[in-house]
């Protein structure tokens, strides 16, 4: 493995962020140029300025400029660094979906994007709904300002009318707002009409499909098959994480083959998509581009390659 070279980081996240992308940046042989949010300026100014006495101390000839922090707030600073192609290599914006795109359209240097997590959960004809209830409410609940957080809900017409009842009462105990499409607006109704069921449940809308709410917030709709949730993810989906709850194993690999995404579950759920879930220590984000690195971010993700020839007086 090779070092990328100097890589930008632009995220509004806590001073964290900074000792660890700058920590893995380190450990893979990249220099690294910092931007945080302006209300923790100079909280990561210290920080990065640590990490460099610290490597110092350790290795005197350690370069000063290795971990840096771009001194200043100003919004014009961005554009500026990430037009200089001939020093920086690669950039990586973490935060909002507004950022992301901001950053990527102004750039003139490789940007790897993570834009929003619109991820699915896909309740199969021949799944055990237990399991499908545990996972449908830990993907939504567990912690559902993340990107690796449920946001639609797809169930397979065939089992709608025994499951959602008992995923309603699940979520409902959660504290979860419903937005459904008409079948599951008709299956629930009735049990908020009649008291069993204390649920606030609205219509589902065309853009509540495209939405990522990183609330309790849940879109469900139900689907006529497997190829009809296929579809759906790969229209609406922002190739994040999906998931299908099923005991069929065929069913289940053309669901982990066609759908379009980082990171696909046969029966878990999608709040495993992290570095460290997925043994690799710390993670500089999650990728949802297709070209480079795909899904968390590690150590290996933040390296190229290189090819070294040996030769013995070859000559072609």
């Amino acid at each position: 493995a090779a070092p990328i070279g100097v890589i930008v980081i632009i995220y509004e996240s806590r001073p964290n962020v900074t000792a660890d992308a700058a920590g893995l940046c380190f450990k893979s042989g990249n220099t690294t140029i910092l931007r945080g949010g302006k209300e923790a300026i100079h909280s990561n100014q210290i920080i990065a300025k640590l990490m460099v006495e610290a490597a110092q101390a350790c290795e005197p000839g350690f370069p000063a400029d290795a971990i840096q922090v771009i001194p200043t707030t100003d919004r014009a600073a961005v554009p500026a660094l990430l037009s200089l192609t001939d020093d920086v290599d690669l950039c990586m914006p973490r935060g909002g979906e507004g950022l992301i795109r901001a950053v990527a359209e102004c750039s003139k240097v490789p940007v790897i994007k993570h834009y929003k997590g619109v991820c699915h959960v896909y309740v199969d004809k021949d799944a055990d709904l237990e399991m499908a209830v545990q996972i449908a409410v830990n993907s939504k609940t567990q912690r559902p300002g993340v990107c690796n957080a449920m946001e639609t809900l797809l169930i397979d017409q065939r089992v709608a009318e025994s499951f959602l009842p008992k995923l309603a009462l699940e979520l409902s105990a959660k504290g979860v707002a419903v937005k459904g499409d008409e079948r599951v607006r008709s299956v629930l109704t009735p049990l908020i009409e009649s008291k069993k069921l204390d649920l606030q449940l609205d219509e589902a809308t065309e853009e509540d499909w495209h939405a990522e709410y990183l609330d309790l917030i849940l879109s469900i709709r139900v689907v006529e098959d497997l190829q009809q949730a296929i579809d759906h993810i790969n229209t609406y989906g922002s190739g994040h994480s999906d998931c299908i709850v099923s005991k069929n194993e065929s069913t289940a690999q053309q669901f982990m083959r066609d759908v379009d995404a980082s990171a696909v579950y046969w029966n878990a759920s999608t709040r495993f998509t992290d570095g460290a879930e997925f043994g690799m220590g710390a993670e500089i984000g999650i990728s949802t581009d297709k070209i480079g690195a795909r899904g968390p971010m590690g150590l290996e993700e933040l390296t190229s390659y290189k090819w070294l020839c040996f030769g013995t007086g070859q000559v072609r």
